[in-house]
């Protein structure tokens, strides 16, 4: 380790126990799911959800995704250890640390679901099940981000659930938008690893098709995430409000890929990484609740 990756490592390790919690499950990154489970939360009650449900389904969300990143570093303990970008993550918690508060969130997480509605209860350990997944398909498939993509997408169906009870379209239809967005987003992110998968032998889209090619195939994902946030609006029978959103959600997309092409270096893609996506997912629930509540 040269003398930058080791100052790199002594500030990972600062705070607090809970604020290296935090950044061990990469906590800020909540923020990109979660506006889309409460955006469909707010339409499945046609405003205002009751504060019950509204935080019962936030606890449900939080638990469900601490246990999905908890479970991620647990199998790639020594994976993530020979990964340049990800070396300092041990370092944060140690791996008895890290299964104590893996089976604590999963248990929490079915304990919140069981308090909204028996189909919520009955589905909890599906959804456990699929989130869990994704971080095993990296080691047999080159498609791990669809399925990254597919365990955020249920996101907001299950916060429909949670509201009515019940499945219906107008989810269904943010549920591929959502998969779509995070699989495109995955793969520019995935580009990051490019050297390192390559050497490792690891299962990557990103080392099978070339970054070119990968980059084509995020665009286009994006662009089936607009048309299916459309098709939401529609089918939600949403209004003028909504519909102007998606001008400044599609500029930011289209920033995001010029930038992934445009910059070199690890920090600025995160960062870029960062603040489109976020922009995107505070956009999309600013205007439903626009729509629904104001």
């Amino acid at each position: 380790m040269n003398e930058q990756e080791g100052n790199f490592a002594v500030a990972q390790n600062r705070g607090s126990a809970f604020a290296r919690f935090l950044r061990l499950i990469r906590f800020s990154h909540t923020i990109f799911a979660l506006p889309f489970a409460l955006a469909a939360l707010v339409v499945a009650a046609n405003g205002g959800p009751s504060f019950r449900i509204l935080l019962l389904a936030l606890a449900c969300m939080v638990t469900a995704r601490t246990a999905a990143m908890l479970f991620n570093r647990f199998v790639d303990w020594e994976i993530d250890q020979r990964n340049p970008r990800t070396a300092t993550r041990h370092l944060l918690a140690t791996r008895p640390v890290v299964l104590t508060w893996l089976v604590l969130s999963s248990a929490l997480f079915v304990f919140f679901a069981a308090n909204l509605n028996r189909l919520t209860f009955v589905l909890s350990p599906v959804a456990l099940g699929i989130i869990f997944f994704y971080s095993l398909t990296k080691h047999f498939t080159d498609a791990t981000h669809f399925f990254l993509g597919f365990a955020l997408g249920i996101a907001p169906v299950a916060a429909w659930i949670a509201q009515t009870g019940r499945v219906q379209l107008p989810p269904l239809i943010l549920a591929f938008g959502v998969v779509c967005w995070v699989s495109g987003f995955d793969l520019i992110y995935a580009t990051q690893d490019y050297d390192f998968d390559r050497r490792e032998g690891l299962h990557s889209l990103v080392v099978r098709l070339g970054l070119p090619a990968t980059l084509r195939i995020a665009e286009g994902l994006h662009f089936l995430m607009l048309i299916a946030l459309i098709g939401f609006g529609i089918v939600a029978k949403l209004g003028a409000v909504y519909f102007a959103a998606m001008i400044p959600i599609a500029a930011t997309l289209i920033y995001e890929h010029r930038s992934a092409r445009a910059l070199d270096d690890v920090a600025s893609i995160n960062r870029a990484f960062f603040n489109s996506n976020a922009f995107v997912s505070a956009v999309f629930l600013a205007a439903v609740c626009a729509d629904r509540i104001l």
